[in-house]
């Protein structure tokens, strides 16, 4: 058994990435995600790690993506208006294949918005944010011990795919304080990146085998000298023109994530063996669908939890097969409707779709979810 201790979200997030091996975090504070900062400046040092405060989001990410090129396990946090200056560089580590997780503890917007208030206002942002077609796996937990446990999987899937992750928290569940049990340490599964342990100079750095989808790399300073460039590239790393090159490219870095959708997705379901009605949420807004739950069974309506883990790629396949089984399904979420268009369009034809959706600053109720239930009975 673990050690037991009151942590808030935030910190259990930096306690996380410190257990699955981050050494290394460039952030600028930012109302919600500061304690993030603050656990790291305090918490990296202690474990032979570097933390260093930057100018702005954009020098945080840069300096990051530095730290994981040179071989280290580097993260870096934000909220809102940060994760918008971030998104340039994020589709740099994208093409670039360096692994790097990025938390996003979301706030109510957009612009400034309001600073300290609940949102879920940057899922979209969280796919799409970068400009060009690129692949992108996003997180979301619900808990202080899932912010521990969960970041342990981001850095994991970050290292195995050579690929940034994003963490994408909410405002709810960074500040929320409760009791958790720390995972032993020799209970937790550590993925590192796929490197080359002798690399030989004359060796191209994104050469593969056929069928290989991620590529391995000796971290800089290791021997090979190798390019590193946000421009399409060629298996030497150079700059290419070549439409047959940028092809093969974006085919193999979209694919290394869509061809390894039953590793990277993970839903979890509560009270949907004989469920009729669902509550599709993620985050914070869990706290509130788990109370709704509880109140709609005890009225005898069968109803059930459906909850996306990973939120991107979406769990279209899992979705669809609850869905079979549906007479409705209440996506509760804090912003105007963004997974909603994801749930209409995969779950749509097979049951009725409604939406209880706060983005004012508050928090959803229970018995705002436990209407849209009842009036299915």
């Amino acid at each position: 058994m673990g050690k037991i201790v009151l942590m808030q979200g935030n910190e259990a997030c930096v306690e996380g990435a410190i257990a699955a091996g981050m050494r290394f975090y460039a952030g600028y504070p930012i109302t919600p995600s500061t304690e993030i900062a603050e656990r790291s400046a305090l918490r990296l040092p202690q474990v032979g790690g570097k933390f260093i405060q930057m100018e702005d989001e954009i020098g945080s990410i840069a300096c990051a993506i530095g730290a994981s090129v040179a071989g280290v396990k580097a993260m870096t946090a934000t909220s809102g208006p940060g994760f918008s200056l971030k998104q340039e560089n994020l589709g740099y580590a994208c093409l670039a294949e360096i692994p790097l997780v990025v938390v996003d503890v979301q706030r109510q917007g957009p612009s400034t918005g309001m600073a300290t208030s609940p949102s879920q206002g940057d899922v979209m942002m969280a796919r799409w944010g970068t400009h060009g077609d690129h692949p992108m796996i996003t997180l979301s937990p619900s808990s202080v011990k899932e912010c521990y446990d969960l970041v342990i999987r981001a850095f994991n899937l970050s290292e195995k795919y050579r690929t940034p992750v994003i963490f994408l928290m909410d405002e709810i569940v960074g500040h929320l304080r409760e009791g958790m049990e720390i995972t032993p340490e020799d209970e937790i599964e550590i993925v590192n990146r796929p490197t080359v342990l002798y690399p030989d100079p004359k060796r191209k750095p994104y050469q593969m085998k056929k069928g290989q989808l991620v590529p391995k790399m000796a971290p800089f300073g290791k021997g090979q000298r190798y390019n590193i460039t946000g421009l399409i590239h060629d298996e030497s790393g150079f700059p290419t023109n070549s439409n047959a090159e940028a092809e093969k490219l974006l085919h193999r870095l979209m694919h290394k994530i869509s061809d390894n959708y039953e590793d990277i997705v993970q839903t979890e379901e509560v009270g949907m063996e004989d469920a009729e009605v669902a509550i599709f949420c993620y985050g914070g807004t869990m706290r509130a669908a788990m109370s709704a739950m509880e109140e709609a069974r005890a009225k005898g309506i069968k109803c059930g939890i459906f909850r996306p883990v990973t939120i991107w790629p979406f769990p279209e396949k899992e979705l669809r097969k609850a869905a079979g089984k549906l007479k409705k399904i209440i996506v509760a979420e804090h912003n105007y409707g963004q997974l909603l268009l994801e749930v209409q369009r995969v779950a749509g034809s097979m049951c009725e779709i409604e939406f209880v959706g706060k983005y004012n600053g508050s928090v959803i109720t229970p018995e705002e979810i436990l209407e849209k239930a009842v009036n299915s009975k």
